[in-house]
């Protein structure tokens, strides 16, 4: 097997459950399954786009991978090792191979340090010894982020969102990592910058070799930056393909929605019945561990649905968990909606 084919990350069983409390103790009433079962790989060099509604579990997902959140159940495999049963200096070191860029491009930095002060911060599990060393890796952090030197003296404040998104590029890059989780890196910038920050993690994947999960809920750009797609639902993975595959011939009842709810640039074109079930957004916490999590939703929904689908591939490489996976979109699109969502846990 190539390298480029190996699996980096491994994911098996991943779950995180919140506990719900209220009442004047404070008690437990029930859980919020925010990631329920969740298992898929990346491959070496490869992208691997994780999207989904708001509050479908993406987010959480890639903080439980970095452990910045611990997992109620699963394994995370880096290479083969749990980084879930690691703690120390092992976990410490592990983690100088897996980072995050996060959303908010002005809340993950510290308004008080200059650029030159995170960056420097973010150098230091390299132990560089050299001062001067350390300046030189500085500069040319920012150079590769398409920044200039001269930027390393001034605050976050003085940046537009674009740039500071660049800042926050250049500090997941400065240890080196191999892996990088890019958590809808431009959902918060203007779309006329969000191009050029999309060009630029393609570039530093290029040019460093990196392998990425790149969380998003706009489909056209994961459909831009990604090799393969998960789509997610209340916490758990409904398809999982290649990107073109999930384009040209998605499976998923939920997966059609997303695509049907995509903005066409014709004022003469309507959308069909699948689209306007996009409408029943979801709103609650309530249950999902009976059943297909999208049945209330489903234009398919029947009897059997009770019983929850599990994952399979319904075709070469092409993984759903749907029952009626092999109904074509044809007739989703001529069957009425249901009603009224399920709830859908927070991220």
């Amino acid at each position: 097997m190539s390298e480029r084919g190996r699996e980096l990350i491994q994911v098996r069983g991943l779950v995180k459950h919140f506990p719900l409390r209220g009442g004047f103790w404070g008690r437990t009433r029930g859980v919020v399954r925010a990631v329920d079962d969740v298992s898929f790989s990346v491959r070496v060099g490869e992208t691997l786009g994780l999207v989904g509604e708001s509050g479908s579990g993406k987010s959480t997902t890639g903080r439980l991978l970095l452990r910045l959140l611990e997992p109620t159940a699963g394994e995370v495999l880096f290479e083969g090792r749990n980084v879930c049963g690691l703690s120390g200096e092992e976990l410490r070191a592990i983690r100088r191979e897996m980072q995050i860029v996060f959303q908010d491009p002005y809340g993950s930095l510290n308004p008080r340090m200059t650029v030159g002060r995170i960056l420097l911060e973010g150098l230091e599990p390299r132990a560089i010894p050299s001062r001067s060393e350390r300046e030189e890796e500085v500069r040319r952090l920012l150079e590769l982020v398409g920044l200039r030197a001269s930027h390393r003296d001034r605050y976050p404040h003085e940046f537009s969102g674009g740039q500071r998104q660049r800042i926050g590029i250049a500090r997941a890059l400065a240890v080196n990592p191999r892996f990088l989780i890019a958590d809808e890196p431009v959902s918060a910038l203007d779309v006329s910058i969000q191009a050029q920050v999309l060009n630029l993690l393609l570039e530093l994947q290029r040019r460093l070799g990196l392998t990425v999960l790149f969380i998003a809920h706009d489909l056209a750009v994961v459909r831009h930056m990604s090799d393969r797609i998960a789509v997610m639902y209340r916490g758990k993975i409904v398809e999982l393909a290649d990107s073109q595959a999930i384009y040209d011939e998605p499976l998923h009842p939920y997966t059609r929605t997303l695509l049907a709810a995509i903005p066409i640039p014709d004022p003469d074109r309507r959308m069909g019945e699948l689209a306007r079930s996009k409408e029943n957004e979801a709103g609650g916490v309530g249950d999902a561990a009976n059943g297909c999590v999208f049945r209330d939703r489903c234009p398919l929904a029947a009897d059997d649905c009770a019983d929850a689908p599990p994952l399979r591939e319904v075709t070469p490489g092409h993984w759903a968990a749907c029952h009626y996976a092999e109904t074509p979109a044809s007739v989703c699109e001529t069957t009425p909606s249901p009603g009224a969502a399920l709830g859908s846990p927070a991220e």
